[in-house]
């Protein structure tokens, strides 16, 4: 089975609960339907259909080759792309930081904080903002001084790993904005503010957990694969 086939399955069960396979018409009325399935005339594009149409645009760099060939194979899925319908622009950035710090000030292990922003915008004359959402990953690697190129293969097999893991969180961003349409959310001017935890980011200290602001509908905006507005051209 290939990656992209997998991913694609494991973010179906991801979004799916069980009883659903049971008792469809039961839960029909409860707002429980899978990512990747029909949804009677309401949807007549499926999301995977969707998705093929996306076209990823140059990333630099090499994270940022990595992260659009990831990008390009789990909106391709199993099948031919056609991507002339929307233009994806993603834009990573992974830092490393030493911790475990010895006595002699050598580290033992590299922690990398990755993060993405991406824009789906359409594709004309004058391209429209449709969505825009954030990914986070964290992952690391032992420390070997004395061994050069295996010090080197465990840095690009973590790298690697940070931005399949950032394409898998943006492919799944911009299928549930396929879903829902949510519009970008827009801040209220007062009022009192709810915060809910964002369990991928890196906390400010031991005390403290990061933390993401709710949307104008109360839902967090990695619920709805939405991003807050934000100026900026292309």
């Amino acid at each position: 089975m290939s990656h992209s086939r997998s991913f694609r399955a494991a973010l179906a069960r991801s979004l799916t609960v069980l009883p659903l396979l049971t008792l469809p018409v039961a839960l029909s009325g409860c707002g429980f339907q899978p990512l990747y399935g029909t949804q009677g005339a309401k949807n007549t594009v499926p999301v995977e259909d969707e998705l093929k149409q996306v076209y990823v645009a140059n990333i630099p760099e090499r994270t940022g080759q990595l992260m659009r060939l990831a990008l390009q194979q789990n909106m391709a899925g199993d099948g031919p792309e056609n991507p002339t319908g929307y233009t994806l622009y993603a834009q990573p950035n992974i830092g490393q930081e030493a911790i475990d710090i010895h006595a002699d000030n050598t580290s033992g292990r590299i922690r990398i904080n990755a993060h993405a922003h991406w824009r789906l915008y359409t594709v004309e004359q004058n391209p429209k903002l449709l969505a825009e959402g954030d990914a986070s990953s964290m992952d690391g690697y032992s420390s070997l001084y004395e061994q050069y190129f295996a010090q080197t293969l465990n840095s690009e097999t973590a790298i690697a790993r940070v931005t399949q893991a950032l394409a898998e969180q943006v492919t799944q961003q911009v299928a549930t904005w396929f879903r829902t349409h949510a519009a970008p959310s827009v801040k209220r001017a007062q009022g009192p503010k709810t915060y809910y935890p964002t369990p991928n980011a890196m906390p400010d200290s031991e005390k403290q957990s990061p933390m993401e602001e709710e949307g104008a509908d109360a839902i967090p905006d990695m619920a709805t694969g939405r991003g807050a507005p934000s100026a900026g051209a292309l």
